[in-house]
């Protein structure tokens, strides 16, 4: 049985121990702000195409931020980056705090707010990503990564069980309240980093300016398998994310308020307690050699998990029962699945890239692992505008579906990736 439970080799490392005991504090205080903004905004406009605005808002500093943030962290010091980036969500947090707790009641605040926060996050993250190798053994990569993302997942499901439950009883402004005070702790545990300067290499240092970030895409553009990890994902999250719909489901399909409830905490849970079951039975990810292979796999079972949740929405009829279970256990097998993909993607990209490119490669990754989801927003809340939920959701998982088989059978090499888990990247 051990060797199917999480691998925790890694908790052995002092520096990784403490950032990922701090997660599990700030993940669950950012997950309510993630269940409060669409909540908020659902709550005073009753309109998921407002709701969906939360993508476009989210997106352009995602992407920009993200690639630029990247670039700084192949020339300062990660630690340093790391702590201002921190220092900037626990400020944008409790400005959330303070617009809720004042009554505005504005949409266009709370989108405001939403884009600086995320263009904090947008560097934080790549940031964050690049240091793993650095304080880590490239065999445990694997293992580490499934121990964050776990974390992760889990205070999403904490969070939005609290948020969705607790946001009708107590209001929108004491959730990012809390978001704000749990972001100390990563604080914390990136204070006692040791610098981290990216390692030295040959001829000039890279700048941060457009012609660093365009190297980055250089170097991703010579590697087929690197680049087709970012693919598989784009299609599984463009395509297959149904999140910003969540409000409107519960609400329309299955009988809930529209300032929240159980019926959208399930909803927003049902993923990543999927996720959290995936990364306690992770044992075996660090002896898959076949990793495209397995990621391929997997975003099509994350695909077809999403039409079928999408298909019991056409015979949900306002009573929460039957479909409501099958949706949520359809959203639980697509968690599980995307986890592991989630997992082997971010492997193959730490371990294969140099550590003089590593940030600018985390940053595109960034920027697609959050800039799809943003993507998803805005097209699953506008095809739900004119089609309803359950086309939007079920429509989205099967093209997911096809269009990864497309994908995968266009450039076979990254099917036929291979590793050996105890070494790391094979020669493609």
């Amino acid at each position: 049985m051990r060797r199917f439970l999480a691998d925790t080799r890694p908790l052995a490392n002092d520096d990784f121990r403490h950032l990922w005991l701090a997660n599990i504090v700030t993940v669950i205080g950012a997950q309510l702000t993630v269940v409060a903004v669409p909540l908020q905004i659902y709550a005073i406009t009753e309109s998921s195409l407002y709701v969906g605005l939360t993508g476009l808002f989210g997106l352009v500093p995602l992407i920009v931020f993200g690639l630029w943030g990247g670039a700084l962290a192949d020339v300062f010091d990660r630690r340093t980056i790391l702590l201002v980036t921190t220092t900037g969500l626990i400020v944008t947090a409790f400005l959330f705090f303070v617009q809720a707790a004042a009554g505005w009641n504005n949409v266009w605040v709370l989108l405001a707010l939403f884009a600086v926060q995320q263009a904090f996050f947008a560097v934080n993250q790549p940031t964050r990503s690049a240091v793993l190798p650095r304080i880590l053994p490239l065999a445990q990569l694997p293992a580490a990564n499934s121990l964050n993302m776990t974390v992760m997942q889990a205070g999403a499901i904490v969070g939005p069980l609290l948020g969705g439950v607790l946001v009708p009883v107590l209001g929108f402004s004491l959730m990012y309240l809390i978001d704000s005070l749990s972001l100390l702790a990563t604080m914390w545990a990136v204070w006692r980093l040791p610098s981290l300067v990216p390692e030295t290499v040959d001829g000039p240092r890279p700048g941060v300016g457009l012609s660093s970030i365009l190297d980055g895409f250089s170097y991703l553009r010579g590697h087929k398998v690197l680049l087709m990890s970012f693919v598989v994902d784009l299609i599984a999250m463009v395509f297959g994310m149904p999140r910003i719909l969540f409000p409107q489901i519960a609400h329309e399909n299955f009988g809930g308020q529209t300032d929240g409830g159980w019926q959208v905490a399930l909803l927003f849970a049902a993923i990543p307690f999927g996720a959290v079951l995936g990364g306690i039975f992770s044992g075996w990810v660090s002896r898959v050699s076949r990793q495209g292979l397995a990621v391929v796999v997997c975003v099509v079972i994350w695909g077809a998990a999403v039409a079928v949740a999408g298909a019991a929405l056409f015979f949900a009829d306002g009573n929460w029962a039957p479909m409501l279970p099958l949706v949520v256990v359809a959203l639980v097998v697509g968690g599980a699945a995307d986890m592991v993909s989630s997992a082997f993607r971010m492997t193959m990209l730490q371990s294969a890239a140099d550590d003089s490119v590593r940030g600018r490669l985390q940053g595109v990754f960034i920027v697609v692992v959050a800039g799809g989801p943003r993507l998803a927003d805005v097209g699953h809340g506008w095809v739900a505008a004119v089609a309803g939920t359950a086309v939007a959701t079920a429509g989205g998982g099967l093209a997911v579906v096809v269009l990864t088989i497309v994908a995968a059978l266009a450039v076979p090499v990254f099917i036929r990736y291979r590793v050996t888990p105890s070494v790391g990247r094979l020669p493609d």
